[in-house]
């Protein structure tokens, strides 16, 4: 982690992530106040020529609201319930709120599902991207309705993980994700005193992820190790993510001109081709394969193709042509990839040469288990 956070080079393409603690101020409704000098601040960086994507969460405790229901009942088919009728709630104040403005806004709502299958992830991207061509701020949820917590990872779960994505998809400069504290510090404000604000995180490691620790705070779904995960595949994106404090005055002008403001994580690659994006966000994993530490030198620094002999332990029942990650001996992730041969076939052939092949399976689809063209090392 770094000392400082000096002024950054202006921001032209920026997703804005607002959660449900931000747009209720704490309360079990939304605070119009505060939507509307979100709103207002948007609309001036929209007139500046910046490219807003705006992720909001809210439509829950919109729906509570509106329903005036009470917080005890949290099964998942009710909660779809008060996303259905949120949703339409949050969208219109948007809407009234942009008119003033005389933006017009789209919404969408995206699914974990839908962005894991190659072709709606483009046609995700394509839309999103022609929006933004046409100057128009497009209002991102979860599709909550349709999003099933129970499906094994269909949902994404939070917001954070959503704006992450969204990122990735429109290949956005910036991801800021605004919250009720200053940003990530050195231990939790709220019970440490002496903690301070790390204003520069250059690399996330385990200790800046031991920092964001597991709580979830007021009526979010979301706590600061959840932000962390986002900041993680988005800076892996060449996205660069600032959390920070969104009752800040003009926080959000004053973040995409490059004021040293909150927590700044810096991007850990050059932006990614498309289809490397899609590999790297690791929506679409169906499985895992553990590798060896000749493997990982391989893969690393010899820019070479994963090869069976290498691979220590299979995980998952994936096919051949899905995607999978690639973990070193110590579990920590280290690449993903199209594999060759299904999780089957790779558990008769893994840890033995090449030419085996044929002989173990009958058949070859290549000499690799996931070529080198596509591999995307993390």
């Amino acid at each position: 982690m770094s000392k400082t956070n000096n002024k950054q080079t202006p921001y032209k393409r920026i997703v804005v992530k607002l959660g449900t603690n931000m747009l209720t101020a704490g309360t079990d409704h939304l605070d119009l106040e505060v939507m509307a000098s979100m709103v207002g601040q948007v609309a001036a960086l929209h007139k500046q020529g910046k490219e807003v994507t705006v992720v909001s969460s809210g439509a829950i405790a919109a729906g509570r609201h509106k329903l005036g229901l009470d917080k005890k009942r949290k099964d998942i088919p009710f909660k779809q319930v008060l996303a259905s009728v949120g949703q339409s709630h949050l969208m219109h104040a948007y809407e009234q709120l942009f008119e003033w403005h005389h933006i017009v806004v789209a919404q969408a709502l995206l699914t974990k599902a839908v962005l894991a299958d190659r072709a709606g992830y483009l046609n995700a991207r394509n839309t999103l991207l022609a929006l933004i061509d046409l100057g128009v701020i497009c209002i991102i949820n979860e599709n909550d309705v349709v999003a099933v917590d129970e499906l094994g990872g269909a949902r994404f779960g939070d917001n954070d993980q959503l704006s992450a994505m969204v990122a990735n998809l429109v290949d956005a400069d910036l991801l800021v994700i605004l919250t009720d504290i200053a940003g990530l510090y050195t231990a939790d404000p709220h019970k440490d005193a002496s903690a301070k604000l790390i204003p520069c995180v250059e690399h996330i490691d385990e200790v800046i992820e031991k920092l964001g620790g597991d709580s979830v705070s007021g009526r979010g779904t979301g706590g600061m190790a959840t932000k962390i995960e986002a900041a993680k595949l988005a800076t892996a994106s060449g996205v660069a993510v600032i959390i920070a404090q969104g009752r800040e005055p003009r926080i959000l002008e004053r973040l995409a001109a490059g004021d040293a403001l909150g927590t700044l994580f810096v991007p850990s690659a050059t932006k990614r081709e498309s289809r490397e994006r899609w590999l790297l966000s690791g929506l679409c994993c169906m499985g895992r394969l553990s590798v060896d530490n000749g493997a990982v030198e391989a893969l690393h620094k010899q820019k070479k193709s994963l090869l069976p002999v290498g691979i220590r332990e299979v995980k998952g029942d994936f096919q051949r042509g899905d995607v999978v990650d690639i973990v070193d001996a110590s579990g920590d992730r280290i690449a993903f990839g199209i594999t060759n041969y299904s999780a089957a076939d790779i558990n008769r052939i893994k840890g033995v040469h090449s030419e085996e092949i044929e002989a173990l399976l009958g058949y070859e689809y290549g000499t690799e288990v996931i070529h080198r063209n596509n591999l995307v090392i993390l």
